[in-house]
């Protein structure tokens, strides 16, 4: 059995937003919906980066990895958005649902996520195939809502898993199912089925044999009730080519794309009827590419924002926290510095946070920094920490005492010379060595006086 597809897509701005973000791509192997968000430019984007990723599939692929296949390529168009929103900051938020079929022989591969959705018609009977990915979904499921209260929901629109800058880690809906003869798929965005009810929806795949009639009857039928959102649908029948009738042409495998994708975005591919003549006297010209009258930079993504403010605010509250506790940790800090002329004891970190000081002088001695000895001058020119203010005033202490040591001794002019004078003298010259030990020996300060030489003993004492 050789199974081929008889395809059309379809897609409509319709009656409110000026702007199509949604995408639509049919071909011989794949069919895919994209509805984008985010606003302005951001939707038109993130759908169409979709679809020109997932397009390169449209060619035979091994049934036995259609599913990874798919997959695979899906991951990559996120990575693909996550980069746009990246490099292009006006662009951030963007994201896209994706509901996409992959044919390989008599199988489908099927990926979902967000609220665009598959329909299968089978035996007469429509079933909805996949399940939306949204706020009310998750309540319905839960059996907090019944139907009647989910269709008048507020947040009906709101997303819990999508492709793009607004989900970090998007989870996809991945299934493989059998291509039977006779079957007839239809995908399309939120902006149909939020407004068309299943049993119309039914009666519509039934009741026109053509794809491209039936995809344009339920966009007409969209934009009747209202049209406040893009309207996208794709229809593919599964032919058997070998039960085909005789003279029967094969189906067309030329590509077909709509929407944000396609190379004229903001022209409806409906046909003409009162519905769309209704949208063409109703639609506005953009005055500005991309504008789009739904969305501003000021109202929020269709997710909820509730997650990721309170993230913020937690994020906020431990940087402050850690920023009070490094300053109070700081102003525990002494170090030992100068003003350029004198030796200051400061008291916290002598670094500076731009153009704010973390520390502040508490005490400036009367130890001139020219008096201490020149590698010392240096050492406190660098500051010298210390672990508290105690240990602080020991180091200015020991400091005093270089400085002291490192004066010249006082020049004494004796009326005779006398041996008695020079023992006197010998005995200031200990006096001063004496003086400049207990630095050297107690701190880790150094001094650069060079060290006395004692002389040789006379002569005439050894004798």
């Amino acid at each position: 059995m050789s199974i081929a597809l008889r395809y059309a897509a379809r897609s409509d701005v319709g009656l409110v937003r000026s702007n199509n973000q949604d995408s639509g791509y049919a071909g011989s192997h794949l069919l895919v919906v994209a509805d984008g968000m985010g606003g302005h430019a951001g939707g038109d984007v993130a759908s169409s980066v979709a679809i020109g990723r997932l397009a390169r599939l449209d060619s035979e692929t091994p049934a036995s990895d259609i599913v990874a296949t798919l997959e695979e390529t899906v991951l990559d168009a996120n990575q693909e958005i996550l980069r746009r929103a990246r490099d292009e900051p006006q662009l951030r938020g963007l994201g896209t649902t994706i509901t996409a079929m992959l044919r390989a022989e008599g199988k489908f591969a099927l990926a979902h996520i967000g609220d665009s959705r598959a329909y299968l018609l089978r035996d007469d009977e429509t079933t909805q195939i996949t399940k939306d990915h949204t706020f009310v979904q998750r309540l319905l499921d839960e059996g907090r809502l019944t139907e009647e209260e989910a269709e008048r929901h507020p947040q009906r629109s709101v997303l819990m898993r999508v492709l793009g800058d607004v989900d970090a880690d998007p989870e996809l809906d991945l299934s493989l199912r059998p291509a039977h003869p006779g079957d007839r798929w239809m995908l399309c965005s939120d902006g149909l089925s939020g407004l068309v009810s299943l049993d119309t929806i039914d009666a519509t795949l039934r009741g026109f044999e053509d794809p491209g009639q039936c995809a344009e009857e339920l966009i007409q039928l969209a934009l009747k009730g209202g049209g406040p959102d893009n309207i996208t649908c794709v229809i593919a029948d599964v032919v058997d080519l070998d039960q085909l009738p005789r003279g029967e042409e094969a189906p067309s495998t030329a590509p077909q794309i709509v929407g944000s994708a396609a190379r004229n975005r903001h022209r409806p591919t409906t046909a003409s009827g009162p519905a769309a003549k209704a949208a063409a006297l109703t639609r506005e010209e953009p005055s500005a590419p991309y504008e789009d009258s739904d969305f501003s930079e000021d109202e929020p993504p269709r997710r909820s924002p509730w997650p990721a403010l309170v993230a913020v605010l937690l994020l906020v509250a431990v940087l402050g926290g850690a920023l009070w506790a490094g300053y109070a940790w700081s102003q525990r800090q002494f170090y030992v510095g100068t003003d350029g002329t004198n030796v200051v004891l400061y008291q916290g970190l002598s670094q500076d946070l731009g153009p704010i000081s973390l520390s502040e002088p508490v005490e400036v001695s009367e130890i001139a920094l020219d008096e201490l000895p020149q590698v010392t001058q240096q050492q406190v020119t660098n500051t010298i920490t210390a672990g508290d203010r105690e240990a602080a005033e020991e180091i200015m202490d020991r400091l005093e005492q270089s400085a002291l040591a490192n004066r010249p001794p006082p020049v004494v002019t004796d009326p005779a010379p006398s041996d008695g004078g020079g023992e006197a003298s010998d005995g200031g010259g200990d006096a001063s060595d004496g003086g400049g030990a207990p630095l050297e020996q107690s701190t880790g300060l150094t001094s650069d006086r060079p060290a006395e030489t004692p002389s040789p003993p006379d002569e005439g004492e050894e004798s």
